[in-house]
């Protein structure tokens, strides 16, 4: 059995990730740390309840950080929708979010399971350079880190054009962790860019008579818009589908 533990700002292929972690044998989503990224933590909290209502999912939900270390850089909701789920009207959950914060949920789940859980980070960064400042030995009770960031090619896609959303957010905490984090996997814009999945594919899944599915292509049409219409691909992205795949593969 694989543990793992989703640090998330949903965000669309938040959500592709997510249920990709509930659908895929022998894994347990043991819990999900939430982070401003794409939208605000607000949104990006109430998006984690309703993506595992979707799904049936029991997981605890741990709200983190509010705002970068140094406040002010854009969002992503051009590309996600103003609510971060693309702005179909989704029904509110009715989850009840944990009290703890979670970058103290990081470090005391660790601590709790050493050596067992697989951490992976799909929005910014700042909940886990906060959690890295409260315990400096935090990377020895991880089994794995694997990150969705950085433009190792300086390929980006913000308006900085060289930075990657997650890094860009929150460049502070991305120093922190690089700096203080001995190992992990980094899984860059340039291998999202590589990895793309044809739209006679993506139609194909949005097509399965299914809950899941019907979540999944109502949630998709606005991101699938801007890939397709203001990137001018003909193929589908994403990045945080990729990172989970390298780290359930």
């Amino acid at each position: 059995m694989e543990r793992i533990i989703i640090d998330t700002d949903p965000g669309v292929d938040d959500a592709h990730a997510i249920m990709m972690a509930s659908a895929f044998p022998n894994v347990k989503i043991e819990a999900l740390t939430v982070v401003a990224g794409n939208v605000g933590l607000d949104r990006t909290v109430a998006n984690t309840c309703t993506i595992l209502d979707v799904l049936g999912e029991d997981a605890p939900v741990f709200a983190g950080c509010s705002s970068a270390f140094v406040p002010g850089i854009e969002d992503a909701a051009h590309v996600h929708g103003i609510d971060g789920l693309g702005d179909v009207g989704l029904t509110p959950s009715t989850r009840v979010v944990e009290e703890e914060h979670a970058s103290a949920a990081l470090v005391r789940l660790a601590h709790e399971s050493p050596g067992e859980l697989t951490l992976v980070a799909i929005g910014p960064l700042t909940n886990l350079a906060v959690a890295l400042k409260l315990d400096p030995d935090l990377p020895a009770f991880f089994k794995r880190l694997v990150i969705m960031g950085g433009a190792v090619d300086a390929l980006g896609n913000t308006s900085n054009l060289t930075a990657e959303f997650n890094i860009f957010a929150d460049p502070e905490a991305a120093h922190i962790l690089f700096s203080g984090w001995p190992e992990f996997t980094l899984v860059s814009w340039e291998a999202t860019l590589a990895h793309g999945i044809p739209l006679e594919v993506f139609n194909q899944w949005q097509a399965i008579d299914s809950k899941r599915a019907r979540f999944f292509s109502e949630i998709s049409e606005k991101t699938v818009e801007f890939i397709t219409g203001v990137m001018g691909r003909s193929e589908i992205y994403g990045a945080d589908g990729l990172a989970m795949a390298v780290a359930l593969e």
